[in-house]
């Protein structure tokens, strides 16, 4: 009696039913899940490699920076002499209270005893042996990360942990040219460790769990998770370096997904061959698409349930329509761009075709909230405004829907006095500047424009264009920027004035990237021509005004 139920008509057609429906789900999460995996496997390694470049520069800046503060330090007068210690000493101990890392600094003469350092610490003692005065006799040396038994027992240590030190060293001549002595410093290892934490608590906000590992040449950890401290890292270096965004399992058997970058110095300091790894477990990583991948499984679980109920009672004429969904149903998991048929005849195969048109639209509306995940990947880590690539995938999608009559106004703004704000104040006062800036853009631009941080201090607005307006229109938008950016910022209680030079064009279809290049070197027209102006391109050749007043509205 079962046999018998199983090969009648409603069995067969709910069984086909309900695996029709299973396998275009399973079609569906595989394919849009590892799509959308794929693709946050590319844009998030990109931005693990891009703070692993962060992470590594600031180190070289912040070593070549205290380089060159001795070697300043080491043509002053107090130094050059010998006999003069006492001066000396209140010199370095000066320099030690107003920068802490320096856990110890010493003057040696020309035979290596120290004759003055910090707190009179070392004083006395022959360091001739020792690698500091040895390499820096001739020029200056940066050694690698090492332990010093003998100065770490002499120096105050709250932590109780094992302190580590950078050396750096060099000459110190008198007026003749002649030997001196030697400057040696011993650098706390502790400002890589608030280095990696300023730059790590605002990337953790976009990227959770983000952790930064410091390589040394050898392999060995040099900063990092505290049970990595210290041991080699497991894995191949090279590998890693040279397959940045890639999926590696660790030595703890947890996958991440890792970004790295190698030091190669920064002007005169060649760097210590350093590598910094910046890595994301992938459970984190892949969160969103993993978790959307999984509700359309359940989706479409629970729905070949559903479908096979009603197919079940679907038996009467429902063998020709069902062929006609299947074979829709098959073009559409091989890619062709159709939708499931509307059929009539009976109530039972409209309400079929009806429902697996619905299915069909559910999974297409989970595939949209993936791409809400994938947008991620492009907005500006900084500013909150789209990336270039956004850039590239509108202008895609302009190009797609373009008509006869559309334009679109092309405004390419670079920042006046950027680099002076970000050489005064550093890096974290430029990221603030620039969030305003993108807040001030997006405050001047209307629906349906679009402002894009293009890369550095240089942003794009494409501004679409209404009947009746021109070029006119776009310069007006551009004289509301340039005053909009010249009103001052109080940034942690500094006031900062900066002002932006603007090249502009109208898009009306063709290439898009001539267009930018026409707008770009109308920039350039306009920063040559002083700051705060703005120069456009048009049919006629280019024309140029001064911004002198704030307008309100576009035309």
């Amino acid at each position: 009696m079962i046999l018998a139920s199983l090969h009648s008509l409603r069995a067969q057609v709910a069984i086909v039913v309900a695996i029709l429906v299973l396998v275009l789900s399973c079609i569906f999460g595989a394919v849009i899940g590892e799509s959308s995996i794929s693709s946050l496997k590319e844009q998030t390694g990109l931005q693990l490699t891009e703070s692993a470049y962060l992470m590594v520069d600031r180190l070289d800046y912040d070593m070549s920076a205290r380089a060159k503060e001795l070697a300043v330090l080491s043509d002053l007068e107090a130094l050059r002499d010998p006999a003069r210690a006492g001066q000396a000493r209140k010199l370095l101990n000066s320099l030690s209270d107003n920068f802490p890392s320096y856990s110890w600094i010493g003057l040696t003469d020309a035979h290596g005893t120290v004759v003055a350092s910090t707190d009179s610490v070392l004083e006395g003692v022959n360091i001739s042996k020792r690698p500091v005065f040895a390499n820096g006799l001739e020029k200056t040396f940066v050694g690698d990360v090492h332990d010093a038994v003998m100065l770490a027992k002499l120096l105050p240590n709250p932590s109780g942990e094992a302190m580590k030190f950078v050396d750096i060293s060099m000459p110190v001549r008198d007026e003749t040219g002649r030997l001196a002595g030697v400057l040696a410093t011993h650098l706390s290892w502790n400002w890589a460790y608030e280095v990696g934490r300023t730059l790590l608590e605002p990337l953790q906000q976009r990227l959770p769990s983000l952790e930064f590992l410091v390589i040394g040449e050898d392999g060995t950890v040099l900063l990092g998770p505290k049970q990595l401290i210290g041991k080699p890292l497991g894995l191949q270096l090279p590998r890693v370096v040279s397959k940045s965004g890639s999926v590696e399992t660790w030595p703890d058997g947890i996958q991440y997904l890792t970004g790295a970058a190698k030091s190669v110095g920064i002007g005169d300091y060649p760097g210590l061959g350093w590598t910094v790894i910046a890595r994301q477990p992938v459970s984190v990583a892949f969160a969103e698409a993993l978790k959307v991948r999984s509700e359309i499984f359940a989706w479409g679980s629970a729905l070949s349930i559903a479908f096979a109920v009603i197919g079940w009672f679907a038996a009467g004429m429902i063998t020709k329509p069902v062929n006609k969904i299947a074979d829709a149903a098959a073009r559409l998991s091989e890619g062709a761009n159709v939708r499931i048929p509307l059929l009539h005849g009976s109530r039972e195969v409209e309400t079929l075709s009806v429902a697996i048109r619905h299915l069909v639209d559910s999974l297409t509306s989970k595939r949209s909230q993936l791409a809400m995940v994938e947008g991620i990947a492009y907005r500006d880590g900084v500013t909150g405004l789209p990336n270039r690539a956004a850039l590239e995938k509108y202008v895609e999608a302009v190009r797609s829907e373009w008509r006869d009559g559309l334009s679109y106004g092309v405004l390419c703004l670079d920042l006046d006095g950027f680099k002076s704000v970000n050489d005064r104040f550093g890096h974290a006062m430029g990221d603030a500047l620039l969030q305003q800036v993108g807040m001030r853009l997006l405050a001047t631009v209307r629906d349906g424009d679009i402002a894009v941080r293009h890369g550095g201090d240089e942003f794009v607005l494409l501004l679409a264009l209404r009947p009746g307006e021109s070029l006119s229109s776009v310069q007006r938008a551009a004289q509301r920027v340039i005053a909009k950016l010249e009103e001052p910022m109080t940034l942690t209680g500094e006031v900062i004035n900066v002002s932006c030079s603007v090249g502009g064009a109208i898009w009306t279809g063709g290439a898009f990237a001539d267009v930018l290049a026409q707008s770009d070197e109308a920039l350039y027209r306009a920063k040559r021509a002083g700051k705060a102006q703005a120069q456009f391109y048009d049919i006629t050749g280019l024309s140029d005004f001064r911004c002198v007043k704030r307008l309100d509205g576009l035309s």
